[in-house]
């Protein structure tokens, strides 16, 4: 029976999921919608303490493409959110997340746009950064930025923006109670890295079938290489180049430049 090889972008996502556990960002909780579903992520995003958003419990979902990381996902809010770059359907508007084609009419310039490079924590880092700093010159919610121009304008003598965005937090506290979440509301609990807990073994498996398949293709190299090293007189050669190369997806500018 034919082995059938793991498309590189399972790879890769569960390289980055595993990641993301281990070493968290901050604010931040990352699950898999399902357990056996590699291209579809659930994140809980904790208000920022010392902003509009301080103490809320957001929920969205990252959908990746079967290309990744050559085609950027797409990040979606499923709570409320009233934001000048968060379209009505949650559907956020920023230029990390858009493909790297040359489009003038947009002002972006191809850099500012996805590239391989970027991965799932730069999105992340992104999208805090985009809560706390909206981009109003190119709006998804024209409305939402027009009040915020307004509110930031008048230094908060305005409060119409920010009594919109304290009642979207508050409606919040019901779900992250469901769900069974203390949500942080100082910045030394909102700095602690938060450790997501193995449901079941079965995400351990998933990992275990893909580092078998990555362990067989790296056993057959490591035989082909020893055998091209054994000299005619029984002596060995010295191998070159024989460590094992690993892809990493280096962070780019986190903050990136948010543009419909």
């Amino acid at each position: 029976m034919a082995h059938q090889a793991t498309p590189s972008s399972q790879k890769a996502l569960m390289m980055e999921l595993k990641s993301l556990q281990e070493q968290p960002v901050e604010g931040f909780r990352i699950t898999l919608v399902e357990e056996s579903d590699l291209y579809n992520w659930e994140v809980a995003i904790f208000g920022p303490p010392n902003t509009l958003y301080e103490g809320g419990y957001f929920k969205a979902h990252i959908k990746f493409p079967v290309d990744y990381p050559y085609s950027p996902p797409t990040f979606r809010f499923l709570t409320k959110m009233w934001h000048p770059n968060i379209y009505e359907n949650g559907d956020v508007c920023i230029s990390i997340l858009h493909p790297p084609v040359d489009d003038p009419q947009s002002g972006e310039l191809p850099s500012e746009r996805w590239n391989p490079t970027q991965n799932v924590r730069t999105i992340l880092l992104s999208v805090i950064s985009l809560l706390n700093e909206p981009n109003t010159f190119s709006p998804a919610n024209v409305d939402a930025s027009v009040m915020f121009r307004k509110w930031r304008d008048s230094k908060g003598k305005d409060k119409e923006y920010a009594e919109i965005i304290r009642k979207q937090v508050l409606s919040t506290a019901a779900e992250a109670e469901r769900d069974g979440v203390k949500v942080p509301t100082t910045l030394a609990e909102y700095c602690v890295q938060t450790r997501v807990p193995s449901q079941d073994s079965s995400s351990d498996l998933l990992y275990d079938d893909l580092y078998d398949d990555d362990m067989e293709e790296e056993d057959e190299d490591e035989d082909e290489s020893e055998l091209e090293s054994v000299g005619e007189a029984g002596g060995v050669s010295s191998m070159e180049g024989g460590g094992t190369s690993t892809r990493r997806y280096d962070n780019q500018d986190d903050s990136g430049n948010e543009d419909s």
